[in-house]
């Protein structure tokens, strides 16, 4: 039992995180109806860009998303009014798979040239110190990144809810043409929806270079991570990202601790594909075109 709960706390933690890089996604989506290969890449140049600010300038990767957030938030604004504005409406949904998946190869190669393909991490000196809370170790990184993750998401969601751009952006997630007619510059809020998911990629990338090694092609088994809580908590609805990504993390530390390891990454797929079978638009995703 008490590697049961170990694995339950652990999986909760790196859940937020993904739930944070997941909303950026659906924000793409809800807004543009876009599904963005490009995520995990923008997640990997946030977290070299942290990497960046902590070995040159030593400015601690919690911080560094003080400056990181803005550029990348910059980048995906620039992405998508250069490479997605231009496509057609009726031909976006196709086109955009290969224009994003276009995107992300060429982030990956600018890491390259710039960064090499070894592996890389951030090493802050809070690294390694975890708590001991009632017999369980909890690693001070994964709660820092936790915290760090819930209050975003409350930003994010006050952005959404509680200001007129937010009102702009729900307006046209549920209805473009309605919203367009009442004066909502659909183009400036789907470049703004680009950014803000690019923002949200960027302050993830901070908290997986703490956690995990890196390089350049990292990207590859992100994406497909983050497809399955999108996917699983339903296209365009924030609510089910979060609940996705809080279920695929618990559900891969469980199996890591109780089973082989190597079928943890796995079990991402299994889990949506049990879920699928039974709730084909996910969790969160039955009844409307894309509410956040």
């Amino acid at each position: 039992m008490h590697t049961v709960i170990q694995a339950l706390i652990l999986g909760v933690l790196t859940g937020g995180v993904y739930a944070l890089m997941a909303s950026g996604q659906t924000i793409i989506f809800g807004v543009m109806k876009v599904v963005n290969l490009a995520q995990g890449a923008l997640v990997i140049a946030g977290a070299y860009l942290s990497y960046s600010l902590f070995t040159s300038l030593g400015l601690d990767p919690f911080l560094s998303i003080l400056v990181t957030t803005p550029a990348l938030f910059g980048v995906g604004a620039g992405l998508q009014w250069l490479f997605l504005r231009p496509l057609r409406e009726e031909d976006r949904a196709e086109l955009s798979l290969l224009v994003t998946f276009a995107v992300a190869l060429g982030i990956e190669g600018v890491l390259s040239v710039t960064y090499k393909t070894n592996y890389r991490t951030i090493q802050a000196g809070y690294a390694d110190r975890s708590f001991t809370v009632g017999g369980y170790q909890i690693s001070a990184v994964r709660l820092y990144a936790f915290l760090l993750s819930a209050a975003l998401l409350g930003l994010l969601y006050l952005l959404l809810q509680r200001t007129k751009f937010g009102r702009a952006v729900r307006a046209t997630v549920q209805n473009p043409e309605s919203a367009q007619l009442l004066g909502v510059n659909s183009r400036i809020v789907a470049a703004a929806g680009f950014g803000i998911g690019a923002a949200t990629a960027a302050a993830a990338g901070a908290v997986y270079g703490l956690l995990y090694s890196f390089n350049s092609g990292s990207h590859y088994d992100l994406i497909s991570r983050l497809l399955s809580i999108v996917v699983l908590g339903g296209l365009g609805s924030i609510g089910g990202s979060i609940v996705g990504a809080l279920v695929m993390g618990v559900v891969a530390s469980l199996v890591a601790a109780l089973g082989p390891p190597i079928w943890s990454d796995f079990s991402f797929f299994i889990v949506l594909l049990a879920v699928l079978l039974l709730r084909p638009r996910g969790l969160f995703g039955a009844s409307l075109r894309g509410a956040l």
